[in-house]
C-alpha cells in the first residue's frame, strides 16, 4: 500500500459477519515473512483513520527488528463505529454502520437535538436505544457480560449517572491521576439521581447522548468479537498450513483488543502459529482470560484460559490516564441498582485497558520501564503499565487513543523475541 511507513504491508479485511475478502490467505503467504505482525483497530468506521493509525505504530519497527528477520505487516480492516472526543455521536457514522436502523437513527437524533424535557421522551429513547441494539431478541446478548443494565434499567436513573460521570471529567474538573473525584471517594456515595433532576431533565439529555454512543459501543463490541472468532482466527488457521514457518503476532487497540482475543478462541485445535499478543488499552473485561471470577467462583471469564493457545505472552498494556475505561466502560458494563452509586470503582466491571488482566494465577506485573530494561516474560500474561507514555488526551476518553509511542513499539517486539 502505498504511503505506508513499512514494508511489505497488507491490508486484511473482514465484514461484520468475519467474512475476509478472497486471497488474504495466498497474499500474506507469499509475504514469506519470518515474523508476521497483525494489527486491530478499535472503533474507527473510516479505513483512512485506521491505516494512518497503522503507519504511525508500525513507523519505528524497521530500526529496531532484529537482523536476520523478514517482518510483515498487515492492518486488519473491519466495519466498526467512529467514536470521536466529542460528546455527541456520529449519526450519519451510526447509520452506515448500522444499515437498516435509519428511521430509529433519525428518531434518536431529533430527540436529542430537541431535548424534550418530560419523562415520556426519555422512555421513548431508551426503547430505540433496545430497538438499535436488537437487546430482547434470541442469540443478541455478548456472552462475556450479557445486556448493558443501561439498556434495560430505569433510563433516567442511567442517563442520570452518565450525565454525572462526564461532568466529573470536565476540563478543569478532572480528578488527579488515580484519585477519585471528591463526591465519589470511597465511603462517600454519589449524588443520586433524584438530586441531579433538580437542574432540570433538560440535564439528563448530556447523559443519554453518552448512553446512545455505549449502545453503539456495544453493538461494536460483540461484532469484534464475531470478527476475532470467525474471521481472523479461521484466517490464521490457514496460514498456519500454507506457511508453517511464520510466526505471527497480534496487536490490538480497544475494541481491537478485543478482536484479537477472540480470533484465539477460533483458532483451529492445535495450531500454535501466534507467538505473542499485546493488547494496547483492551476496552473488554479484565476478567475475560480467567477460569473463576473472584465475586462468582461458579463463573468464568468468555476467553478463559484461551492464553494458552498462545505459543508465548499474552501482554496487556494499560494506564491510569485513559479515563474511557476507568469511568465511562465500568458505567455502561454494569449501571443499576447498588452498582450505580459508586462511579469507577467497583472492580467487577474494570476494563484490561484500566488495570490489565485480573485473576488469572501467575500473571506478571511490570512498569514500562522494567519491561524495556528487562524484556517480557517468554510465557503467561504480563500486565505492562503504560502510563508514564499513555497519558494524552482530554475528556471524555482521555489517553485512550494515545498509543503510537516507540516504547509500545518495543514491548512488541520483546514480546514476540524479533527485536535487536
Amino acid at each position: 500500500m502505498a504511503g505506508t511507513s513499512v514494508q511489505p504491508y497488507l491490508e486484511v479485511v473482514f465484514d461484520k459477519d468475519g467474512d475476509g475478502a478472497a486471497g488474504q490467505r495466498d497474499a500474506l503467504t507469499r509475504m514469506g515473512a519470518t515474523d508476521l505482525v497483525l494489527f486491530a483497530h478499535g472503533w474507527n468506521s473510516s479505513r483512512s483513520v485506521a491505516a494512518r493509525l497503522y503507519s504511525a505504530f508500525f513507523a519505528p519497527f524497521p530500526g529496531l527488528v532484529d537482523v536476520g528477520r523478514r517482518v510483515g505487516y498487515a492492518g486488519v480492516f473491519w466495519p466498526s463505529m467512529m467514536f470521536t472526543d466529542e460528546p455527541i455521536p456520529d449519526f450519519e457514522g451510526l447509520a452506515a454502520q448500522l444499515p437498516g436502523k435509519e428511521p430509529v437513527v433519525g428518531r434518536l437524533t431529533a430527540l436529542v437535538t430537541e431535548k424534550p424535557e418530560n419523562e415520556a421522551a426519555f422512555a421513548e429513547f431508551a426503547a430505540l436505544l433496545r430497538e438499535l441494539t436488537g437487546v430482547g431478541a434470541e442469540g443478541c446478548v455478548a456472552a462475556d457480560e450479557g445486556a448493558p443494565e443501561f439498556l434495560v434499567g430505569d433510563p433516567l436513573e442511567a442517563y442520570a449517572v452518565f450525565a454525572q460521570a462526564l461532568e466529573s471529567l470536565a476540563p478543569g474538573e478532572s480528578p488527579a491521576p488515580g484519585e477519585q473525584p471528591a463526591e465519589q471517594r470511597a465511603g462517600e456515595p454519589a449524588e443520586q439521581p433524584a438530586e441531579l433532576f433538580g437542574g432540570g431533565l433538560k440535564r439528563l439529555w448530556k447523559g443519554a447522548e453518552e448512553a446512545l454512543r455505549q449502545a453503539a459501543y456495544y453493538t461494536m463490541k460483540r461484532r469484534a468479537g464475531t470478527v476475532g472468532e470467525r474471521g481472523l482466527g479461521p484466517l490464521l488457521g490457514e496460514l498456519a498450513r500454507t506457511a508453517p514457518a511464520t510466526r505471527v503476532h497480534l496487536v490490538g487497540h480497544s475494541m481491537g483488543a478485543r478482536l484479537v482475543s477472540f480470533a484465539l478462541r477460533g483458532l483451529p485445535s492445535g495450531v500454535r502459529n501466534v507467538k505473542s499478543v499485546t493488547l494496547l488499552q483492551g476496552a473488554f473485561s479484565h476478567y475475560a482470560f480467567a477460569s473463576s471470577l473472584p465475586h462468582d467462583r461458579d463463573a468464568s471469564g468468555a476467553l478463559r484460559d484461551m492464553q494458552r493457545r498462545v505459543d508465548g505472552p499474552m501482554v496487556a498494556c494499560y494506564s491510569r490516564h485513559d479515563s474511557a475505561l476507568g469511568v465511562i466502560y465500568p458505567l455502561a458494563s454494569r449501571l443499576a441498582g447498588d452498582d450505580s452509586r459508586v462511579i469507577g470503582l467497583d472492580r467487577r466491571w474494570w476494563a484490561v485497558g484500566h488495570d490489565g488482566v485480573q485473576a488469572v494465577p501467575g500473571t506478571r506485573a511490570l512498569t514500562l520501564d522494567e519491561a524495556l530494561r528487562s524484556g517480557i516474560p517468554g510465557s503467561g500474561c504480563v500486565n505492562v503499565d503504560a502510563a508514564s507514555v499513555v497519558r494524552r488526551g482530554g475528556p471524555p476518553s482521555g489517553a485512550h487513543s494515545d498509543i503510537c509511542h516507540p516504547e509500545l513499539a518495543r514491548v512488541v517486539l520483546s514480546a514476540g523475541r524479533f527485536g535487536r
